[in-house]
């Protein structure tokens, strides 16, 4: 599956779907951006599982701001609608090997406790 552009019109539409999705917060003048985008491209083939979305930041500054992107490029990582991942820079193939395997071994029940006490009054 190719990867998708994300805007503020489907962002958050995207995001709950339920599943995987891995989003790209970059720039066209941004050279790590330009540099990791044939990788997450790659990866969009490789595991067509996982929503792969793209946001530009330039063209979608609130959205960046929303999402306190203060570096590009960042990866954030969400499984279920919840985010589970973020990091800026630019990751090497296999580093985003590491963070797709990380994420599908994740116990979401788990996390879902683990936010739902967090949550609470204390």
């Amino acid at each position: 599956m190719a990867t998708q552009t994300l805007t503020s019109k489907n962002f958050e539409s995207t995001i709950t779907a339920g599943g995987i999705v891995l989003v790209d917060f970059w720039a066209s003048w941004c050279g790590p951006c330009r540099q990791f985008a044939p990788v997450f491209e790659a990866a969009s083939v490789t595991h067509d599982d996982i929503v792969f979305g793209k946001v530009d930041t330039e063209d979608e500054q609130t959205l960046a701001a929303a999402a306190k992107i203060t570096s590009i490029p960042t990866l954030m990582a969400f499984r279920d609608g919840i985010l589970v991942f973020s990091q800026p820079g630019a990751l090497p193939a296999a580093g985003l090997e590491q963070v797709i395997d990380g994420v599908r071994a994740l116990d979401m029940d788990a996390i879902r406790t683990q936010l739902a006490q967090q949550n609470q009054p204390a």
